[in-house]
């Protein structure tokens, strides 16, 4: 099995590590109530999806 003849660099290293960085994940705004959630999915806080009630809001603690 074939093993490195050389030890590469710090800086090749990072440079293939440069694509690795994770991306926050996508939100909008619901349009009912305004709080932050995922694009295509059901509002937590008021449990509306395309201005229809799909499923119980949480109440507020």
């Amino acid at each position: 099995m074939a093993n490195p003849k050389r030890r590469h660099s710090k800086a090749r290293r990072d440079r293939r590590r440069s694509h690795d960085a994770l991306d926050r994940p996508a939100s909008s705004t619901c349009p009912s109530c305004g709080e932050v959630k995922r694009p295509h999915r059901a509002c937590h806080a008021c449990g509306e999806y395309r201005g229809r009630d799909v499923i119980e809001a949480k109440d507020s603690l």
